[in-house]
């Protein structure tokens, strides 16, 4: 639906924003501060992974559902930052953080079919883990959408923090409860 006379989003897309966020940060957390420190021959590993890979599918299956949302609901006029070449920039970042997603969870399902990790994770089969996931470019390439993710989300929160605190627009209503 095309933007229209709202003032904030509609509520299913305001707790699919922050439930996301909430487990995008968990996730990018745990991989970055206890997986990629944990050593593949750690028993603990297999129970982290299992949370990781679900929390990951889940997150997936949840974008796709925002993003239906997002496109099938009215909303609020594009934010101004007062700035037009940053205006134009915020609606190819908010697409490139569905992208990122997409290829997170594509790069960690393909992990984790290259390794196996169905049978030692979800099965278990007690399978040990390969010595070292950075044999498959899959993983390789998690790690640096973990990254690329990471950064988008600190520049969004900054964002928000902008037009919180310098601008003072009330972007934080239009993604929280309320009436529309």
């Amino acid at each position: 639906m095309q933007t229209s006379l709202v003032s904030r989003f509609h509520p299913l897309l305001v707790i699919l924003h922050w439930l996301v966020a909430v487990l995008i940060v968990a996730m990018l957390g745990i991989g970055f501060f206890k997986l990629e420190a944990m050593p593949n021959t750690d028993p603990d590993k297999i129970d982290i992974l299992r949370i990781h890979m679900a929390v990951g599918m889940s997150i997936l299956a949840l974008m796709v559902i925002r993003f239906i949302v997002r496109t099938c609901t009215r909303k609020p006029a594009d934010a101004t930052t007062g700035y037009p070449a940053l205006d134009r920039i915020a609606p190819v970042t908010h697409y490139a953080f569905y992208m990122l997603v997409l290829l997170m969870a594509g790069s960690g399902l393909a992990t984790a079919i290259l390794a196996g990790l169905n049978r030692s994770v979800f099965q278990g089969t007690g399978e040990p883990l390969p010595p070292s996931f950075d044999a498959y470019p899959s993983f390789v390439a998690h790690g640096y959408f973990a990254l690329l993710l990471a950064g988008f989300v600190i520049l969004h929160v900054v964002a928000a923090l902008y037009h919180h605190f310098v601008r003072m627009d009330g972007l934080f209503r239009r993604m929280w409860f309320g009436r529309r």
